[in-house]
């Protein structure tokens, strides 16, 4: 597998891929992290690529996952508040969201978050408390749950992990 950055010719698989990781996520006992809002919205994606900060996962020249990353000091917002613990460091630390694969290859998942920790050494990420899938993912790969985040989108607290 290898890791490119996402283009606009990608744009109509990479929402295939979601709608896959939606009914996956419906599937698995997580119905209401991208569910009811039909995350994420189109136009973010194309903001997302036209940033350089969205990705696709690649095997084989098929595109089988996508996902957003960043790096930087401060860069999530919604990550300044943290309730029931506290972040491990307060170094300048990546973010990985909206991770998705199609299903057609295993360990999609843990290839590009693992990736994306070797990008910048320090890596945040947030998973909604239903989403028992990427929970134990997480743990596999050694990342520390460490408190609960809000986000914007719905009122359903995020558990925070870091590495």
């Amino acid at each position: 597998m290898e890791i490119r950055h996402s283009t606009e010719n990608d744009f109509k698989k990479m929402m295939e891929i979601y709608a896959y990781a939606r009914k996956f996520m419906e599937d698995t006992g997580n119905p209401y992290q991208w569910g009811p809002t039909n995350w994420p919205p189109e136009a973010l994606i194309h903001e997302d690529i036209k940033a350089g900060k969205s990705y696709v996962c690649v095997e084989n020249g098929c595109v089988v996952g996508t996902f957003y990353f960043d790096h930087g000091e401060n860069i999530e917002p919604t990550y300044a508040v943290i309730e029931d613990g506290a972040w491990e460091g307060d170094s300048d630390y990546g973010v990985i969201h909206r991770i998705a694969a199609d299903g057609s290859v295993k360990g999609v998942g843990a290839f590009c978050i693992n990736w994306a920790y070797d990008q910048c050494g320090h890596l945040r990420i947030d998973t909604h408390s239903d989403n028992k899938v990427m929970q134990n993912l997480l743990t596999k790969l050694g990342f520390k749950k460490c408190g609960i985040i809000h986000v914007v989108e719905d009122n359903y607290p995020r558990f925070a992990y870091e590495k």
